[in-house]
C-alpha cells in the first residue's frame, strides 16, 4: 500500500472538531464504568436527562455510540444503555525499545484489530521511521475504506533522551547522537496529516493499565513496568499524572547502592538487561526472553534475577510511598505470567520485612496488560485528546 495514502485521513471524526465538555464526559463514563442508560449518565454526570438525552443521540449519530440491548424487568418502558461504538474511533499506537520496536491499529474500546513489529540489534532514525512509514500504511489497509477517515492520530512511546542509551544497547556514541536531532513529528509529517502525540513509554504502559486493566480499582497508585529498562508511571485521584515536562514517574532514576556500595539507579539493578547480559555470559542465548512467553529453561539464572528485582522494587515501592501516600503499587512488564506472578509474591515479602516506620505499607497488585502495554498507552493518546477528558476524577 502506498504510504501517501495516509495523507488524506485527518478528516472524518474529526470534521467538527474537537468534542465539547459535556460530550467528553459523557463519552469518559461510558469507556470507564461501560454501557449505561441515559438516565444513569444524567444522574452521574448532573446533567437535565434531556440535555443528555441530546447529546447521546448526537454521538450516535456521528457513530460513536451504539445501543445496546434493552434491560427489561423494572417499572415503565426497557432501559436502553448505550456503550462506546469499536469502529466509531481508531487510533495507531508505537512504541520503539531496545530491541524492536511494534506498531497497533487499536479501536475505541481499546481492542487490538493489528499490529506489526520489528527486530534489530538496536534502534536507529532511518530503520525506525521507514518501519513507521510503511507500518502505517500497511495497517490503515486493513480496515474498510469507509473507517479509514475515522483513524485519528499516530501516538509514540519512546524513552526519553534515547541519545543517551548507546552504552546500554551496545552502540557506538557517533550512533545514537542521530536521535538527539530527530523530531517525531517532523519524521511522520513526511508521510501523514494525522495528530502525533509524544509519550514516554513507562508512562504509556502506566496509561494502558489505568484505562483498560487494575488501575480501576485504585485512587492513587505507582507503576513499575518492568522491561529491558524498568520504568513507571503515577497515577494521582484516578488520572495518570504526566509532570510539567511528561517526566513524573520515572522510577527508573531512583537511586539504589550497587554491589560494592556505589549509588546506582534502579534502571541498572531491575531491569531485564541485566539477565540478558548474564545469560550471554553463560554462552546462552537470550533472544527467547524476547520472543518466548516461556523463561523455564533459563531457571536457574531467572531465580536470582527474580530475587534481585523484587528487592529493589520493594525499597523502591517504599520510597515512592515516603512522598506521596500511594494506595498501591502495581506492578507489570515484559514477562512470562509466572515469572510477573513470582516478582510480584516476592516483593510483597520483602516489603513485609523492610523498616517501614512512618509510612504505610501499600498493597503490591499485578498489573494485567503486559507486553502491549507501551503501545496500548501510545494509541490513547489521540483518542484522549479528542474525545475524552484528561482527568478520569469523578466519574466513577
Amino acid at each position: 500500500m502506498d504510504g501517501s495514502k495516509i495523507r488524506t485521513l485527518s478528516g472524518g471524526v474529526n470534521q467538527s472538531g474537537l468534542r465539547n465538555h459535556n460530550e467528553r464526559l459523557l463519552l469518559s463514563m461510558l469507556q470507564r464504568n461501560g454501557p449505561l442508560p441515559g438516565s444513569d449518565l444524567a444522574r452521574l454526570a448532573g446533567l437535565s436527562p434531556q440535555t443528555v438525552s441530546v447529546i447521546l443521540r448526537k454521538l450516535e449519530k456521528d457513530g460513536l455510540l451504539q445501543r445496546g440491548k434493552p434491560v427489561r424487568g423494572k417499572v415503565g418502558k426497557p432501559s436502553v444503555p448505550m456503550k462506546l461504538a469499536p469502529d466509531g474511533v481508531f487510533s495507531i499506537g508505537v512504541t520503539i525499545g531496545r530491541r524492536n520496536a511494534k506498531i497497533i491499529l487499536m479501536d475505541f474500546t481499546g481492542v487490538v484489530r493489528a499490529e506489526r513489529s520489528i527486530g534489530f540489534q538496536y534502534p536507529l532514525p532511518h530503520e525506525i521511521f521507514a518501519f513507521l512509514r510503511d507500518g502505517c500504511a500497511d495497517l490503515v489497509g486493513v480496515l474498510p475504506q469507509k473507517l479509514q477517515d475515522r483513524i485519528c492520530g499516530i501516538g509514540i512511546a519512546a524513552p526519553f533522551e534515547l541519545w543517551n542509551w548507546h552504552e546500554m544497547v551496545g552502540a557506538s556514541a557517533e550512533e545514537f547522537a542521530l536521535w538527539q536531532d530527530v523530531s517525531f513529528r517532523e519524521e511522520v509529517a513526511e508521510f501523514s496529516d494525522l495528530p502525533v502525540h509524544i509519550v514516554n513509554d513507562a508512562t504509556a504502559a502506566c496509561r494502558a493499565e489505568h484505562v483498560y486493566g487494575r488501575g480501576k480499582e485504585f485512587r492513587d497508585y505507582a507503576y513499575f513496568f518492568v522491561a529491558a529498562f524498568v520504568g513507571g508511571g503515577v497515577v494521582l485521584d484516578h488520572s495518570v499524572f504526566e509532570g510539567h515536562q511528561g517526566n513524573a514517574g520515572a522510577l527508573g532514576s531512583l537511586r539504589s547502592v550497587g554491589p560494592n556500595g556505589e549509588s546506582r539507579q534502579l534502571i541498572d539493578i531491575a531491569s531485564i538487561h541485566l539477565l540478558e547480559a548474564r545469560l550471554a555470559e553463560v554462552g546462552l542465548d537470550p533472544s527467547a526472553l524476547w520472543t518466548s512467553g516461556d523463561w523455564s529453561p533459563y531457571e536457574r539464572y531467572v531465580e536470582p534475577w527474580i530475587r534481585q528485582t523484587a528487592q529493589e522494587l520493594a525499597k523502591a515501592a517504599l520510597s515512592t510511598c515516603a512522598v506521596i501516600d500511594f494506595e498501591a503499587i502495581l506492578i507489570d512488564g515484559g514477562l512470562p505470567a509466572d515469572v510477573k506472578r513470582t516478582l510480584v509474591e516476592r516483593t510483597r515479602r520483602y516489603i513485609s520485612n523492610q523498616d517501614t516506620r512512618g509510612l504505610i505499607p501499600p498493597q503490591i497488585e499485578a498489573g494485567e496488560i503486559g507486553h502491549k502495554a507501551r503501545e496500548i498507552g501510545a494509541a490513547c493518546g489521540p483518542i484522549w485528546s479528542q474525545f475524552l477528558l484528561k482527568s478520569n476524577a469523578g466519574l466513577t
